[in-house]
């Protein structure tokens, strides 16, 4: 290594995994400059540029043999992938783990990036399941074992300047002594959602000087105290090299382009290794706090500097905020807030865990905006970080926890569980949208001396969050800062039908309190919820989600309550029907079921006034509307004027008897009585006060039926990851779903793009509704039209347009 560059560069991080966002002072501009590693001394060289160089094109995959991780291994024969990937074609049910229970090997040849001399190379892999070996050019880097957290590996001695081969060999069965795996007799099914193998997250280089910001924390502190407010900003450089000049960081908080505070924190680095500094930002009473209705979020930017030249720069977001969970409820920035949410798998039908940022962060909006949730609990290991960058821009508060299912294992096993919680701070206090640590592996049993010693590590880590643990009303073993419980209390209800209950709220244990999880399969009335199902099975849903939130709503020391759960998930273990727990009010495909309508209702009508029927208004054979004992209408107005065929029908009125807590109950009606023959349509007319703010038609004449199609995005980057989802479901005249549908649904792709989804999709299984996902090709740019048919419901097209990456 000859030179470490000066100049200016800006990263949101370099942690693994994460997206950085560079900026390089201009290589020979006047007064560059670079700094000489044997004499650490300024000369006038123009620097090499610091970057992140993404990694997810030009690779080889298949089958590890002996010699796949060696240069001179035959590999024209494996093949080509992008990244993120998933080791085996899955459809949206009945995965089968022996499809991925096996060793993998994932190959690249490159050549070294122009400018890296003098310069220190990462590899950075955000995401492998499960154990990944690592070998450049023939060389064994250190391993990893764990699915669900980055991890980072120094190629620079071993980078060649042409004809690198770099194999990433991946384990991905299921016996690792690792969470929430587990050794033998345990077979992948002991777990209640399957984890298929795979690259599944990014892959990059990172380009660093010899001395470089390996980590900033920048933690808000007396947030309501304006005179008193500051920022704690820890900041970490990792040197290969003693400097002989002086070393500072500069700290600032930005909002945009304008500097709200700065600080200059000296830097004594007499040895190679790691060293940690603090800094303190103040003056900043005109903060603008982070809520959930007004996420506001500035940037901390720190740049290391030696002898008053910019060396390397890192960049994190942060929000001002105070999130406090009390005896007598949870309290943001000093108001109290019930926390209203459901539970997240991160896994998708068709890729597994192998999905894009923009399909990531999708999620989250779905659950903040379509939902209304202002929490979520991110179930059962931490996901990615493009899903919590999203929720920190949309005000969606989350648990995050580690790894973990049903099962506390030996020694090596705790150990690794303890590693998992470090990483997971370490990689991820810097969100506002975190407001618990979840540190406890989920259902995993009474283990004091271990969860205590998960609890200071995430205390000295990050002191700003409390911890939290799933745990039941007779835990004695309870160590965590928020008694945190999985209520599946119910009690049979009419029709001999189960019906969610909650036990009552305590301060016994002298903690907060927490309901996680509720409903599920557990607690009824029935343990799927599938749109072939009956619709008193679907509205079923509806009504118990909103009875538990309306429990939880009618006591302060609720501090709130999220639901199991958000979205449907692949699972071998216990009662499933075609490999899917289908306990979500969002189907595996993200598209809501009734069960979402009480969610969906739970948002200030000023907003926008929503009616949201928990039925389908359909008088087919399966099961017409004339079924429901009671209709269930979710909804954020006064009342509602109900029309049948053009006649009036029935006034209804918010239900403030079963379920006055909630912020906008349901209504009620019944359509027992009416002539289906006549197909009449309903229209549901919405008040508030003497105003009709909404109204709604549905049809009950199939004849006017047609096939939906559409596309979440518009526009695509044609890097060869970008995707987004294109959903399709039989909707009747009105554009309002229709249940039960037959046959299939074929689709046709044509541009620069690839399907990742069945074809033909089964109609009839999905009741009606499903989706498959468009990719870009790698290094394509052009106009993509996807085309849905049925048979009956006609076809439909959608054209998405792909940008140069």
């Amino acid at each position: 290594m000859s030179d470490v560059p000066g100049w200016t560069g800006r990263s949101r991080s370099t942690v693994p995994g994460r997206r950085q966002f560079l900026r390089a002072a201009a290589a020979g501009t006047a007064g560059a400059v670079a700094w000489s590693v044997t004499a650490c001394e300024p000369s006038q060289v123009p620097p090499p540029r610091p970057r992140l160089i993404p990694f997810g094109t030009g690779w080889l995959f298949g089958p590890a043999t002996a010699g796949s991780s060696q240069p001179g291994f035959a590999d024209s024969g494996l093949q080509p992938v992008t990244l993120p990937h998933t080791v085996t074609r899955l459809s949206w049910r009945e995965w089968n783990p022996d499809s991925w229970e096996g060793v993998w090997v994932y190959r690249k040849h490159f050549d070294a990036p122009g400018g890296t001399a003098g310069m220190r190379v990462f590899l950075d892999v955000a995401g492998a399941m499960t154990r990944t070996t690592v070998s450049l050019n023939g060389r064994h880097l250190p391993s990893h074992t764990g699915g669900y957290l980055p991890f980072s590996a120094e190629i620079t001695d071993r980078l060649a300047r042409r004809g690198n081969v770099l194999a990433i060999t991946l384990n991905s069965r299921f016996n690792h002594n690792v969470p929430p795996d587990r050794p033998p007799p345990y077979a992948p099914g002991s777990v209640d959602f399957w984890q298929p193998g795979g690259l599944y997250r990014e892959v990059q280089l990172r380009v660093v000087p010899q001395m470089f910001l390996a980590d900033v924390f920048a933690k808000p502190v007396s947030v309501l105290a304006d005179a008193d407010r500051h920022v704690v900003v820890r900041c970490t450089v990792d040197a290969a090299v003693v400097p002989r000049g002086s070393v500072t960081i500069l700290v600032q908080l930005r909002d945009g382009a304008r500097e709200v505070s700065s600080v200059t924190v000296p830097v004594k680095i007499t040895k190679r290794g790691r060293v940690t500094v603090t800094g303190t930002l103040s003056g900043l009473a005109g903060i603008t706090l982070w809520d959930i209705d007004d996420p506001k979020l500035y940037t901390v930017l720190a740049t290391l500097q030696v002898g008053g030249a910019p060396l390397h720069d890192y960049q994190v977001r942060i929000g001002f905020r105070e999130a406090s969970f009390q005896l007598d409820g949870f309290f943001l920035n000093g108001r109290q807030v019930k926390l209203f949410g459901v539970n997240r798998h991160q896994f998708y039908p068709f890729a597994g865990g192998a999905m894009p940022a923009r399909v990531q962060r999708k999620d989250a909006e779905i659950l903040r905006r379509e939902l209304n949730c202002n929490m979520v609990r991110c179930s059962h290991y931490p996901q990615s970080e493009d899903f919590y960058n999203a929720c920190d821009e949309l005000g969606l508060m989350v648990w995050e926890e580690i790894p973990g299912w049903g099962y506390f294992g030996d020694a090596r096993w705790r150990a690794a569980a303890h590693r998992d919680v470090g990483d997971m701070i370490i990689r991820d206090r810097n969100h506002p949208s975190i407001i618990v640590w979840g540190v406890m592996p989920n259902e995993a049993g009474e283990h004091v001396r271990e969860y205590t010693d998960y609890h200071e590590l995430a205390r000295s880590l990050d002191d700003s969050r409390p911890t939290g643990g799933d745990g039941s009303r007779t835990d004695a073993s309870y160590v965590f800062d928020v008694y945190s419980i999985h209520d599946y209390r119910h009690r049979i209800g009419p029709g001999g039908l189960r019906q969610p209950e909650l036990w009552p709220a305590t301060d016994a244990a002298g903690r907060p309190y927490l309901v996680c999880e509720a409903v599920g399969t557990l607690s009824g009335p029935a343990r799927h919820y599938r749109r072939t199902d009956s619709q008193n099975i679907q509205q079923g849903q509806a009504a118990a989600h909103a009875r538990v939130h309306d429990i939880a709503a009618s006591d302060d020391r609720y501090c709130g309550l999220l639901a199991w759960s958000g979205y449907d998930y692949n699972s071998g273990h216990g009662s499933q029907l075609g490999g899917i727990k289908y306990t979500g009010v969002l189907d595996v495909f993200r598209i809501p079921k009734p069960g979402a309508a009480i969610y969906q209702s739970q948002l200030d009508p000023k907003i926008r006034p929503v009616i949201q029927p928990a039925f389908y208004w359909d008088f087919g054979p399966t099961s017409p509307v004339t079924s429901l004992s009671s209709a269930m209408i979710c909804a954020n107005v006064d009342r509602l004027e109900i029309y049948v065929g053009g006649a009036h029908h029935a006034t209804a009125t918010p239900d403030t008897a079963h379920y006055g807590h909630l912020r906008y109950p349901p209504s009620f009606a019944d359509f027992t009585g009416v002539n289906a023959a006549a197909h009449p349509e309903l229209r549901i007319d919405g008040y508030l006060g003497s105003v009709q703010v909404v109204s709604r038609r549905f049809s009950s004449d199939p004849a006017g039926d047609w096939l939906l199609l559409a596309a979440d995005d518009a526009e695509l980057t044609g890097d060869g990851a970008d995707a987004t989802r294109v959903v399709f479901r039989a909707v009747d005249a009105y554009g309002a779903p229709r249940p039960y549908a037959s046959a299939q649904v074929r689709l046709s792709v044509h541009g620069p793009a690839t399907l990742v989804g069945d074809n033909p999709f089964d109609f009839a299984s999905a009741g009606g509704a499903g989706a498959a996902w468009v990719r870009t090709l790698p290094s394509s740019a052009g106009s993509v039209t996807v085309r849905a048919s049925h048979p009956v419901l006609r076809s439909a097209p959608v054209t998405i347009r792909i940008r140069q990456p």
